[in-house]
């Protein structure tokens, strides 16, 4: 039973640094994760989609399990894939009707409990997500790779939790309130 903890350690996707044998912190490889974002419009086949970069994270274990992590989200790194010339609307969304970037330039997440469930080989992790000052509780599920070190999780966001709530006039432009997130999260040995 302890290999089968420690092995499900191990699959949360990180190598350790150690404090103790029984208490671990993962350090997130931040040049390797990657956080990918996509936006709908309500009433068309249509999108916007882009990435934002992690400043740091790490991943706490007590006792061969996850009891929590912290990690911090660069909003000045936030791109716009689908626009091969130019910045498309990455200035729009940096601005006060989106993310205010100027004001909240970090956004956080912070797990604050994790559950593993063995017959799905996934988590189930409650955070709190933190967007333009505003924290909000948040549920995501995540599935790992121990021997690559990796963590992978999506998951979708109402927006207007956040204070996102800016919609355009134009009917055809509106925005759904749903933003979908495609996370990698990529740790190392120190």
């Amino acid at each position: 039973m302890k290999k089968l903890v420690l092995a499900l350690c191990i699959l949360c996707g990180v190598a350790a640094q150690s404090q103790t044998e029984e208490n671990l912190t993962y350090v997130l490889d931040t040049e390797r994760s990657l956080i990918n974002w996509r936006g709908y419009y309500a009433f068309q086949f249509s999108d916007h989609k882009g990435t934002v970069n992690f400043k740091n994270g790490e991943l706490r274990t007590a006792a061969g399990a996850i009891v929590g992590g912290s990690f911090v989200i660069d909003m000045n790194t936030i791109s716009n894939r689908d626009y091969l010339e130019g910045n498309g609307p990455v200035e729009h969304l940096k601005d006060k009707d989106f993310f205010h970037v100027e004001k909240f330039p970090l956004a956080m997440l912070t797990i604050v409990s994790a559950e593993y469930f063995a017959e799905e080989n996934r988590h189930k992790f409650i955070g709190l997500l933190t967007i333009k000052g505003i924290s909000k509780q948040q549920e995501f599920w995540g599935v790992a790779n121990g021997d690559k070190l990796e963590l992978r999780t999506q998951f979708k966001i109402d927006r207007t939790r956040w204070g996102i709530n800016y919609n355009n006039e134009l009917k055809d432009h509106a925005i759904a309130e749903a933003i979908e997130f495609d996370v990698y999260l990529k740790f190392k040995a120190l």
